[in-house]
């Protein structure tokens, strides 16, 4: 394994920004990751505010029942022993639930976690454990139920998880049925090529998935399996249990409501005003909660001294609320801009790992935090990679493409390839007997037309039909000479498909169960051992 660093262009200006130019934006965000004192100053105010957050131990109690189920690993429960203790930090990282694991990137992103929590540890000199926040409470099911991988023919697929009828609510209360498990399950079976370590793969992520009536708890199994071994521990943001923790933070947030509001729309102007995109809305009246009713994930707005969904399915004052919260708390939900707060609140992180968009959005509750009697804590960018193969490798070379030429697009270099291919330059013999034969026949047509005028229209007829039938020979002559060189040809389309599949990052869109079975847990454990690197630089691994 080669890892070579590959700067990307493009992306969030503020994220850039923040990783490169910290002093320009440091208004926006709670300190620079990369500072020792930063981090320093960011555990002194933990130690010191202890009070401010869920009870530890309770806390602590939750994640050992959840963990117990999803993620009993040894490595775990004593990441669990020492986050009990008072003076233990957390780094934490986090995505929706996805099927096998979802994209590469959320492998990733856990592998950043751990990386940065072993070397926070050992900057500080104390403990500091990995935890992976699991957005089971997002909806968004037509984001998270599909996943695609390289099949035995090294084209893209698409592997579908198919739910029940049912409300629009959160991803870990969607029930999924054995059957449709079974089939995504032997979906993933039918694609992957045939390998010593597919026995291994299909056995683990069988287990999972049958194990499980939703896509959460299939998602934590997974995770649980390729990182317990390193003490990631998991945490499932829609669990019911964890909202008996949260309901002081979510009684803050319904009680301060209007406070909350002005203070994201102050950073949103303050974004803004610096010439920024905003990665997340930021509307009048939000209140950024949601309310679950009869199943469905209801947006709350307000409306007057009511909080409402849009549709005005449920209205209730805020005494009301309150009150149902005391007796329900099951039923609230955060939202995006809510969700830092509550992770802060439940937990003493030191820092979380974040996706470019994500460190772009989370400037917006910096102002939040602060009303919450909180402070932000320190962001480090998630690590970055595209895998090449080397038989990819190889091929790369034998055409002289790079990883820059393939992320921009082959379409040109390749036609200029098969161009070069084209001993008998077809191309440029046909081009220049179609403007032989205009030049020929056409002063013989204007002739005619002297003649009578109908054989000047007869003529041009005659001459298009000609040259339509040139073109015909020359589009076979070119399908002939692809033919001849097909194999080159599927080659290149392979390099593109691997590399930049639909046209985006290849961590973006695939699934790591390919790599997994091709290459086995040593693999991860590779990957792992990768040295860290939280500047925001893409990178190479040259397999």
């Amino acid at each position: 394994m080669n890892v070579v660093p590959e700067p990307l262009p493009g992306g969030s200006a503020l994220a850039s920004d923040y990783i490169h130019q910290y002093e320009t934006v440091g208004h926006l965000y709670g300190g620079d990751f990369r500072n020792r004192e930063s981090r320093v100053k960011r555990a002194e105010w933990l130690d010191g505010t202890a009070d401010l957050r869920a009870d530890r131990t309770a806390v602590v109690s939750y994640l050992r029942s959840y963990n117990g189920e999803h993620n009993a690993h040894e490595a775990v429960m004593r990441s669990l022993d020492l986050l009990e203790q008072p003076d233990t930090l957390v780094v934490t990282g986090g995505q929706q639930s996805g099927l096998f694991t979802g994209p590469l990137f959320v492998v990733y992103k856990a592998i950043t976690t751990i990386q940065a929590a072993r070397e926070a540890a050992a900057q500080l000199g104390r403990h500091v454990v990995p935890l992976f926040w699991i957005a089971g409470e997002d909806h968004d099911w037509d984001e998270v139920n599909h996943t695609y991988v390289l099949n035995r023919t090294g084209e893209i697929s698409r592997i579908k998880l198919d739910k029940g009828e049912g409300p629009r609510s959160s991803v870990s209360e969607i029930k999924v049925e054995a059957e449709s498990w079974l089939q995504a399950v032997g979906q993933l079976d039918g694609l992957l090529q045939d390998s010593e370590f597919k026995p291994q793969v299909m056995e683990f992520v069988t287990a999972a998935s049958l194990g499980a009536d939703n896509m959460t708890a299939a998602f934590a199994k997974l995770m649980g399996s390729l990182f317990g071994q390193y003490g990631l521990i998991l945490l499932d943001s829609a669990d019911s249990a964890l909202r008996r923790l949260e309901m002081p933070m979510f009684a803050a947030m319904i009680e301060r409501n209007d406070e909350l509001e002005a203070a994201y729309t102050a950073a949103a102007d303050r974004i803004a005003a610096g010439g920024y995109v905003l990665q997340a809305d930021v509307t009048p009246g939000n209140a950024n909660l949601f309310y679950i009713h009869e199943g469905a994930r209801l947006l709350l707005h307000k409306e007057g001294d009511r909080f409402a969904d849009r549709k005005s399915v449920v209205s209730f004052s805020r005494t009301e609320l309150l009150e149902l919260l005391e007796s329900h708390p099951e039923r609230f939900s955060n939202n995006v801009l809510t969700r830092p707060l509550m992770q802060d609140y439940v937990l003493p992180v030191l820092a979380t790992v974040l996706g470019q968009g994500e460190m772009a959005y989370w400037a917006i509750p910096h102002q939040a935090f602060k009303v919450m009697g909180g402070q932000m804590p320190l962001i480090i960018p998630r690590m970055s990679f595209t895998v090449i193969e080397g038989t990819l490798h190889k091929h790369m070379d034998k055409y002289g493409l790079s990883f820059t030429d393939v992320r921009l697009g082959l379409d040109d270099k390749r036609k200029e390839w098969l161009t070069a291919q084209d001993e008998l330059k077809i191309e440029e013999r046909f081009e220049q007997t179609k403007a032989a034969f205009s030049a020929m026949y056409e002063p013989l047509i204007e002739q005619l037309g002297g003649i009578q005028a109908g054989l000047l229209k007869l003529g041009n007829s005659n001459k298009d039909k000609i040259m339509d039938q040139i073109s015909f020979l020359q589009g076979k002559a070119l399908d002939a000479m692809e033919k001849q060189n097909e194999a080159a040809l599927r080659q290149w389309e392979r390099i593109e498909l691997s590399v930049m599949p639909l046209g985006k990052l290849q961590e973006r869109v695939y699934n790591m169960m390919y790599y997994l079975n091709r290459y086995g847990p040593g693999w991860l454990e590779e990957l792992m051992a990768v040295p860290a690197d939280y500047s925001g630089t893409h990178r190479i691994i040259y397999m």
